[in-house]
């Protein structure tokens, strides 16, 4: 083999390694294959001198290029609620029980922020209340010593994805305006990132979150913690993810009460 041809096979081999690490890294276990192009994609070549196929209807007539929501100078919790309304600006709309906006204090001093409902969280419209909700209550109550009801808890998406996948890019395009519109009305002095998706969105960047958790970052001038999801941690329930977390959110509520 040639040995350049030979060199970049092995920077692609290794840039692949690492790739599969991170994802590891964030509990995916499969890689789901991408479905082929157009309703007969299995039927053989296409024609050139066929005529090109109609593109595709939206899910639910959702619009293709939704207006940039007004939320004005200062943003109530329930003046974003009421814009948000029964929302259909992405596919996720199709699938969901009903929205799950926030829950917990208007003017809290500690935020959390999370990836996307789960199937608990999408049947009764609340965020973490499944079994990572009630891993992250116990945090935040026996750990932090304080009420769930004096934080205030949302997600990136407010409709749960399918099979809680991660939230596609349009999904998070949509529904970020109306996480950054929480964040302007609570006010908080800290926020902290639950998992990789929540992490990434808040930074500007994908983040591989095993390595960015535990060190400060920032958010529009608030300080932002990120740290482990509490599903994944439930995954991966060992000492050392336990007591990361732990350190995480004890600095986080103290950098809040500062």
């Amino acid at each position: 083999m040639d040995p350049t041809l030979s060199a970049e096979l092995r920077s692609l081999v290794a840039s692949a390694r690492v790739w599969v690490s991170e994802l590891a890294e964030e509990g995916l276990d499969r890689i789901e294959a991408p479905a082929l192009a157009g309703p007969h994609a299995d039927e053989g070549p296409v024609d050139p001198s066929a005529p090109a196929p109609s593109s595709p209807a939206v899910p639910g007539d959702a619009p293709l290029f939704a207006p940039a929501p007004d939320f004005g100078e200062a943003p109530t919790l329930v003046s974003v609620r009421e814009i948000l309304g029964d929302c259909r600006r992405c596919g996720l709309s199709q699938g969901r029980t009903q929205i799950v906006f926030g829950d917990g204090n208007p003017d809290a001093d500690l935020m959390f922020v999370g990836e996307g409902p789960g199937a608990e969280e999408d049947r009764r419209g609340l965020p973490f209340v499944g079994r990572a909700g009630e891993l992250l209550t116990a945090m935040i109550e026996k750990g932090l010593g304080i009420a769930r009801s004096e934080v205030y808890i949302c997600n990136v998406v407010k409709c749960r994805p399918p099979e809680n996948r991660t939230p596609l890019p349009d999904e998070v395009s949509s529904c970020s305006p109306f996480l950054d519109a929480q964040i302007a009305a609570v006010k908080p002095k800290a926020i902290v990132a639950l998992g990789k998706p929540a992490a990434s969105l808040l930074l500007g960047r994908e983040v591989a979150i095993t390595r960015m958790r535990g060190t400060w970052q920032e958010y529009r001038g608030i300080p932002v913690m990120p740290t482990l999801h509490p599903a994944y941690v439930l995954r991966q329930y060992t000492p050392e993810n336990r007591r990361a977390v732990w350190e995480d959110l004890k600095a986080a509520l103290e950098r809040a009460r500062a």
